[in-house]
């Protein structure tokens, strides 16, 4: 039965056939889609992108008996189109999503104004044409060097050399570090604003190397030049609008120019052993000087005593002149024996005596008072210091008899002196 209803349809089995198990539509609809030795056609492959979304898209109920009409053709083609300009607005829509890190601001215009900032985290504009957004990074430090490139070696000579207020040439390298306060001046009120900032840098050193001497700039007046070109290139970038902050102004180098280092070197030096001998003198001087100044106020000092000293002794003479005289006048011959014998004391006092016993009519016996004294004294301080000293070893003194045996010497001449004044 199965094989009768095949022959009705027109369907022969047969093992030894090729096609056995090949549909021949499809082998037909192959063939005829492909050319021998080319390149495939593209009509049949827009046919079967087209169909394929049909199969995608379209309606069931249509049964697919339309597939292979023009109508269905154009009815795929419009489904295709459609499908690929919602896919191209997807794509169109997405391309205004962006990200803003920490740190940062976007900035939206709209056709090129303006339109507003965008805070970090995810935004979204309208695509282009319409908008367009540009990050701006205001939390990283930014640098620009001057006089130089990269290391201080690198050197820009158009740069950094200058020209000082005593008409001396100076070779100068600094930095400047900066942060943006404003994305929005930054991005639109110049034109190129790193060059501004490099060019308001190297405008504001200029003008302050211009007003200052050399020696200030190269030895003692970096800080202070720093701190000047800081204040003045932060006015400066404040009137243009640059949306700037100036952080920090460093002086990487501050030299003469290298065609007359040299020189300069040996200047340096001479300056140097000049300041050297100022200050050795100066040093010299203020020890000196004081020296000098504490003599003569000693001298003056010492002056004023001794004129003081003269003033009072003739003071003091006068003064007893004059009672001597009024004494005189009361009793004249007790006054002289007393102003004889206070005389011959102040001589004897001074002079060295001798007695003499002239009268005996013996050999004369010369007897050194003074000599005596003197010996009686010394003798005396060494028979104290030996006492202690055998006083500590528990020994009996000794030494003080020839102290004991000189001293009738001395109360003789006191007798004979009494004597010879009452005789005479």
């Amino acid at each position: 039965m199965f094989a009768s209803l095949l022959k009705r349809i027109g369907v022969t089995l047969n093992l030894n056939d090729n096609r056995w198990g090949r549909n021949p539509d499809r082998d037909t609809k192959a063939q005829e889609g492909k050319r021998p030795d080319g390149p495939p056609d593209l009509d049949q492959l827009w046919r079967d992108f087209n169909a394929r979304l049909n199969r995608l898209f379209g309606s069931r109920s249509g049964g697919g008996g339309d597939g292979g009409s023009p109508r269905g053709e154009m009815k795929g083609a419009g489904v295709t189109a459609s499908v690929v300009a919602i896919i191209i607005l997807f794509i169109w829509l997405a391309s205004g999503a962006f990200i803003v890190q920490e740190g940062q601001v976007g900035v939206v215009t709209t056709f090129g104004k303006l339109s507003h900032t965008a805070r970090p985290g995810f935004n979204w504009r309208w695509p282009y044409p319409f908008q367009s957004n540009e990050i701006v990074n205001v939390s990283g430090v930014r640098n620009v060097e001057v006089g130089y490139r990269g290391q201080v070696r690198n050197k820009e000579p158009r740069e950094s050399l200058m020209l000082t207020d005593d008409e001396n040439i100076v070779d100068i390298q600094f930095a400047v570090q900066y942060t943006l306060k404003d994305p929005v001046s930054w991005l639109f009120n110049n034109r190129d604003p790193e060059e501004n900032v490099k060019q308001v840098a190297e405008t504001s050193i200029r003008e302050v190397v211009g007003r200052s001497k050399m020696d200030f700039v190269l030895y003692e007046g970096r800080e202070k030049v720093a701190r000047d070109v800081h204040s003045l290139m932060q006015s400066m970038l404040d009137r243009y609008g640059a949306g700037v902050q100036i952080n920090n102004v460093s002086m990487q180098a501050v030299q003469p120019p290298e065609q007359v280092q040299g020189a300069f070197d040996d200047a340096v030096k001479a300056n140097q052993d000049r300041e050297r001998a100022k200050n050795e003198g100066q040093a010299y001087a203020n020890r000196v000087i004081p020296e000098a100044r504490g003599k003569a106020i000693r001298l003056v000092q010492e002056a004023e005593a001794y004129r003081s000293q003269v003033v009072e002794n003739a003071t003091g003479n006068a003064s007893r002149f004059t009672q001597v005289v009024t004494e005189y006048s009361k009793a004249p011959a007790i006054t002289r024996d007393r102003m004889y014998i206070e005389t011959m004391q102040q001589i004897f006092t001074s002079t060295s005596k001798v007695l003499v016993d002239a009268k005996s009519g013996s050999n004369l016996l010369y007897l050194p008072l003074d000599k005596l004294v003197a010996q009686t004294i010394a003798n005396d301080t060494a028979a104290r210091a030996a006492a202690q000293q055998q006083a500590a070893q528990q020994q009996g003194g000794q030494q003080y008899q020839q102290p004991q045996e000189t001293m009738p010497t001395v109360d003789i001449h006191q007798n004979r002196g009494s004597r010879e004044r009452e005789g005479r």
